[in-house]
C-alpha cells in the first residue's frame, strides 16, 4: 500500500488515449481469430492473467494506507460502476447448454 496524502486524479487524458488504442488492437486481434475458438479463448485467458496481475501488483500496491483515503476511494469505486470483474463461462453450464440444444440455437444466432 502507497503511504500518499492523497487520492491522486483519475489518468491523465495521455494515458486514456494509449490505453484505447491497446483496446482498439485487441478488438481487432479478437475480431481477425473470430471463427477461431481456439485463438479467441487464449485471448481471453491472457486477458484474464492481465487483469490478475494488474490487481495483485500495481493496484494493491498503489492503495491508500490511510484508512478515510481507502474509504474516499472505495466510495468512488462504487459511484464509478465497482470493481472490474471478468465473468466467466463455467465449463459445466456450457456443457450443460449444450446437451439442452440451447447451445445450437445460440450458435445458429
Amino acid at each position: 500500500m502507497s503511504d500518499g496524502s492523497t487520492i491522486t486524479a483519475p489518468p491523465e487524458a495521455g494515458f486514456e488515449a494509449r490505453l484505447n488504442t491497446v483496446l482498439a488492437s485487441l478488438s481487432a486481434l479478437a475480431t481477425e481469430v473470430e471463427d477461431q475458438p481456439e485463438a479467441l479463448l487464449l485471448l481471453l485467458r491472457r486477458l484474464e492473467e492481465l487483469h490478475r496481475t494488474i490487481q495483485d501488483g500495481p493496484f494493491r500496491a498503489s492503495l491508500p494506507a490511510d484508512r478515510n483515503q481507502l474509504f474516499n476511494l472505495l466510495q468512488s469505486m462504487e459511484r464509478s460502476g465497482g470493481w472490474p470483474y471478468i465473468p466467466r463461462l463455467q465449463l459445466r453450464t456450457f456443457m450443460d447448454l449444450l446437451q439442452s440444444g440451447e447451445a445450437d440455437a445460440a450458435l445458429a444466432a
